[in-house]
This record gives C-alpha cells, sequence and structure tokens, in this order.
C-alpha cells in the first residue's frame, strides 16, 4: 500500500469512501509524522485524540451505509490563529500563552462539521505579522527544504504560516488553515513548494479568528494541489452572522468547476510588477509561466496598475495602524499573561504586561500604527494611505476591463535562511511586494508551485482573480500545475 502520508485531500477523502482504507489509519500515520518531526517546530500543540475521533467517526458512518461528509477521514493542521474550543490557542504569542478558548472560530467549526480532524496547532509569525516564521514566540519554524548546492542552512519556511506550510511541504499534514493579510498564505506556499489561495475578502468568516488587520486579515486553505484547495475552501466558506464583513452569498462547487481549459479567457500581465533587481530566475519563470497560459488557450495581455509602487507602503501604515487598534485588548485584564510588579499601580501592570508578553515585531507595529493614528498624523499618513489603497483597488477595476486573471510571480526569491533577513525590517517586509496589492483590494490570488531555483529550491507563480471568482483563480492555477508538473519534495533530514 502506498504510505498514506503522502496522499493529498481528495485522494484520502476518495480512499476512504471507497473502502481503500480506513480514515484511521489515515490519521495515525499522519499523527506519528507529526510526533517524529518536532525538530521543524511545525506544531506548537498536537491533537491526536480529535483526529482520531474524527476519523472513528468517518469509519463507523461509512460502515453504516451512511453518505460520507466532504472531509470524512481527512485530518488537517490548525493555523494557531484561530480560536479551538479546549485546546491552546496563542497567536504563537507569549502574551496569551496558555489561554483556552472557550469557543470555537467559524472557519475551524465548518471544517469540523465537514468532517476535518485535527492534528493540532501549527506555528506562526506572532500574531501574524512576519514573513519567515521569525517572530514566533516558541521558536522558529524550520522548512524541510533545504539547498542542493552544498549549502546547510536552515530555511525560513515564509509567513506568517510557516507552519502550516512547512507541515504540508514534510507530509505531517494533507492540508492546513492560513490567514493572509498581505500575502500569509501564497508567500509561505511559494517558500515550500505547495499550493495555497486568499479568497476574496468575506468569503471566510473571521469570528474567532485573532486579529491582526481586520479590514485585511482573510482565511485560507493551503493543500499539495490546487485541487485540494479547492476542496478545503468549500469547507471553509460561508456567511456568517456572527461577523459584520462575511459576505451572504452562496459557496460554489468550486471542485466541481475545475477546468485547466483556458480558451477565450484573458491573462493580465502588469508592467509595473517587473520590479527593479529582480533575479533572472524569477523572470524567467514568470516567462514560463506565460507560455504555459498560453498552451492552456489564454490569450496573453499586458495591463497596467500605476499605483503598484505605493502598495507595500501604504499596506505598512494601514496594517500597523489596524494591529494597534487591534491589539490593545490584551492588557493583562481579562486573559492571558499578567504581570503584575509589586507595589505596581494599574498603568503599571498595562505596561509591564504588554512589555513583557509582546515580541519585538509586534511592539514596532504597534508604534508605528499608534503613531500614524496619532493626533497630527493621522491625515498625513493614514488619511493617504486609505486613499492609494482606493486607488490601488481602481487599477484593478480597470485591468478587469481588459483580462480575466492576473499572473505575476509569487515572492522577489526563494526562501532565505534563517536570521538572513530578519535584522533589516525593510527587507523583509519586501517579500510581500507581489502579494500586498491584491490584499488591499480584497482580490482572491493564489499561488502554485512552477519549479526550482538553481539550489533547488522551489519558486511560486501568482494568480491574481476579480472579486467573487476563485473559479477563474483555480482554474488557472490549475492549468499552471498540470504544465509545471512541479514533483519535487524536500528530502528527510528531520
Amino acid at each position: 500500500m502506498t504510505d498514506l502520508t503522502n496522499l493529498g485531500v481528495a485522494a484520502i477523502r476518495d480512499g476512504v469512501r471507497d473502502g481503500s482504507f480506513t480514515a484511521r489509519e489515515v490519521a495515525e500515520g499522519f499523527i506519528a509524522n507529526v510526533s517524529a518531526a518536532t525538530a521543524l517546530n511545525a506544531f506548537l500543540v498536537e491533537t491526536p485524540d480529535h483526529a482520531l475521533a474524527a476519523a472513528d467517526a468517518a469509519d463507523a458512518a461509512r460502515a453504516k451505509g451512511e453518505t460520507l461528509k466532504p472531509l470524512a477521514g481527512v485530518p488537517i493542521g490548525m493555523k494557531d490563529l484561530f480560536c479551538t474550543k479546549g485546546v491552546t490557542t496563542t497567536a504563537a504569542s507569549h502574551i496569551l500563552g496558555g489561554f483556552t478558548p472557550e469557543y470555537e472560530s467559524t472557519v475551524s467549526a465548518n471544517l469540523w462539521d465537514a468532517g476535518a480532524g485535527m492534528l493540532g496547532k501549527l506555528n506562526m509569525d506572532q500574531f501574524a505579522m512576519g514573513s519567515s516564521n521569525e517572530t514566533s514566540a516558541f521558536g522558529n519554524v524550520i522548512s524541510p527544504w533545504r539547498r542542493s548546492d552544498g549549502g546547510n542552512a536552515a530555511l525560513a519556511p515564509g509567513g506568517s504560516s510557516g507552519g502550516s506550510s512547512a507541515a504540508i511541504a514534510a507530509r505531517l499534514c494533507p492540508a492546513a488553515t492560513g490567514t493572509d493579510t498581505g500575502g500569509s498564505i501564497r508567500q509561505p506556499a511559494a517558500f515550500t513548494g505547495i499550493s495555497g489561495i486568499k479568497p476574496t475578502y468575506g468569503r471566510c468568516s473571521r469570528w474567532g479568528t485573532i486579529a491582526f488587520a481586520s479590514s485585511l486579515d482573510q482565511a485560507g486553505p493551503m493543500a499539495r494541489d490546487v485541487r485540494d484547495c479547492a476542496i478545503m475552501l468549500g469547507a471553509m466558506s460561508g456567511f456568517d452572522a456572527k461577523d459584520a464583513t462575511s459576505l451572504d452569498l452562496p459557496v460554489p462547487a468550486w471542485e466541481a468547476g475545475l477546468s485547466s481549459d483556458l480558451k477565450g479567457k484573458r491573462v493580465g500581465i502588469p508592467k509595473e510588477y517587473r520590479v527593479d533587481n529582480m533575479p533572472p530566475e524569477i523572470e524567467a519563470l514568470w516567462q514560463q509561466g506565460i507560455d504555459w497560459l498560453k498552451d492552456a488557450g489564454a490569450e496573453i495581455v499586458e495591463v497596467s496598475l500605476p499605483h503598484t509602487k505605493y502598495a507595500l507602503p501604504a499596506y505598512y501604515i494601514i496594517a500597523p495602524a489596524e494591529a494597534s487598534s487591534n491589539l490593545a485588548r490584551y492588557d493583562g485584564v481579562r486573559y492571558g499573561l499578567r504581570d503584575l510588579p509589586e507595589g505596581a499601580n494599574l498603568q503599571d501592570m498595562y505596561a509591564a504586561t504588554r512589555a513583557d508578553g509582546f515580541g519585538d515585531e509586534v511592539k514596532r507595529r504597534i508604534m508605528i500604527g499608534t503613531y500614524v493614528l496619532s493626533a497630527g498624523y493621522y491625515d498625513a499618513y493614514f488619511t493617504q494611505a486609505s486613499k492609494i489603497r482606493t486607488l490601488i483597488a481602481r487599477d484593478f477595476e480597470q485591468a478587469w476591463a481588459k483580462c480575466d486573471v492576473l499572473l505575476t510571480p509569487t515572492a522577489p526569491s526563494a526562501a532565505f535562511a534563517l536570521g538572513e533577513k530578519s535584522a533589516d525590517p525593510i527587507a523583509m517586509y519586501l517579500n510581500d511586494v507581489f502579494t500586498v496589492p491584491s490584499s488591499l483590494a480584497g482580490l482572491p490570488a493564489m499561488s502554485v508551485p512552477g519549479g526550482l531555483d538553481h539550489a533547488g529550491l522551489p519558486l511560486g507563480l501568482q494568480i491574481i482573480g476579480k472579486p467573487l471568482d476563485e473559479q477563474g483563480v483555480l482554474n488557472a492555477g490549475l492549468a499552471l500545475e498540470e504544465r509545471a508538473g512541479f514533483v519535487a519534495r524536500a528530502e528527510r533530514w528531520w
């Protein structure tokens, strides 16, 4: 029998349904992999009992001849940003150390209702702030990939969903949840050779998901391939009355609608994404992606998104501003860490708790956000950034008159070594240069692996779509996936 942990979501689902293997066998295989891969530091909490209970429920339903749920028999990883009832949820921050929610996030509840089981809570950048998974209070996640050119440096799995990307690439789970504020699903997917999609803002409920930047945060799936992402997204999505930003729309049958035939579709190539000093390998992969989509029947057109150059600075004003407001709730009074020095007053407790509980990157963004929202600076910074955001969204709207989807690189480089950029916040922020514009516009966007660089590390291609056109994004992603034929995987060293 094929090692069950090499199977993806669709193959596991179908195998459990037709009796090729049991859900318990699948769960036990992944539980063993998780236990054997502590060197990657991908999981903060392991929940084998949850995964086994869901597996046993699937096997029992099949034995009774009942119709199985959409994700019956599929164990997944849950990013530690999603509140899970009775299971520690920390957002990888010391300030929430030991916090155990009494409620379930809507996204995780939807997945459990669909029959999925949870293998554990995945490590991440603290409060989803980071591009390398180096800001976690519980240590770095280490990518399962290594350079093939003799370099043996530990590599970043991307961020903030680095625990999710590393776990999938290392075969610790077939799929996982992620969240994407400025690229935190797509960039780690590109770094580790997997697929990931950020849906249209509002497709997945934010209720019960610990907030970073409320107008940008969006949950989405990460998995081995495009079909698995479509299956996961179908289970995660749906209207939620508890979330004022949730879209009251039916969930399309994305898996059933998958097609790699792009005849009649127009693919836009934004000229502003050809940034200075782009590595030749990224440029070459982008051209290869263009050729692949032509082969799928698409027409290639050049488009302009003139305000792209302002996206990154606008994002790093808007996101920290919203973070400074959202993170004000962590004060040591109601839950989480409380640092109460002897003889301290209430203000001293606030200061001590936040100083000890937040990491350096979180403090940096809170301070930036507080500054740009302060009297005398609000109009000069936040108001101007909001105007830029509107112009960026308008650029995309105008581009849709010429094309159906856009093709760009996902990230400006392959995975870098841990510690290589952590001392330079600006260099780290530049990892989001290709992903931030679509986040500001609330558009669906996906990364699929396209090939390897000179050192044998994965490189990703990004598809950006019109609002609510996840199907178009998934179909273009499938066309790339079929032609790229990406089968490379990290050689086991852990």
